[in-house]
């Protein structure tokens, strides 16, 4: 999984991003290029052109049974999902988003990329608190960063084995 949270675990709010800071857009460029991509049709509109992202293989995750996209593979529920995902080896295949997605992919994952931001947002949506879970422990952690007051950290969690 890779997200972007604030202090209160707040992924998003009316259907856009709580802010965007370049060097973590840059990380998960990196992180997932030429990887797998697993997300919610809401996340996908939220896209530049709703359009599914470049060098990746999207899998969308849509319960409409004639919903198409371009360029991508979709799915209408856990069982197509984990049908298409034998396709892959996991370590190629990130969750990212949205709130839905995280949940139910949750109890699958070994592996949270998380950048927290040290600010709270109003917000509607939400990623598991990680902290909170005590099968997850942080396994690396970024130096303190900053994009002009906005104090955050690259955190990697790992399921507990």
């Amino acid at each position: 999984m890779i997200a972007a949270v604030d202090r209160n675990w707040a992924i998003g709010c009316k259907g856009s991003l709580l802010v965007r800071i370049p060097n973590d857009q840059r990380a998960f460029r990196e992180e997932t290029t030429g990887k797998v991509v697993v997300l919610g049709r809401k996340t996908l509109e939220t896209f530049p052109q709703g359009m599914p992202l470049k060098n990746r293989t999207n899998i969308i995750l849509s319960s409409n049974p004639s919903y198409q996209v371009k360029d991508a593979v979709v799915v209408h529920d856990q069982e197509e999902l984990f049908a298409e995902l034998k396709k892959y080896k996991d370590e190629e295949i990130y969750i990212i988003g949205g709130e839905s997605v995280y949940r139910m992919m949750l109890p699958y994952c070994d592996v949270a990329h998380i950048t927290k931001i040290d600010h709270a947002y109003e917000a509607d949506s939400y990623f598991p608190d990680l902290d909170q879970l005590p099968e997850w422990e942080i396994t690396a952690q970024s130096e303190e960063q900053t994009y002009f007051d906005i104090a955050y950290e690259f955190v990697k969690y790992e399921r507990k084995k």
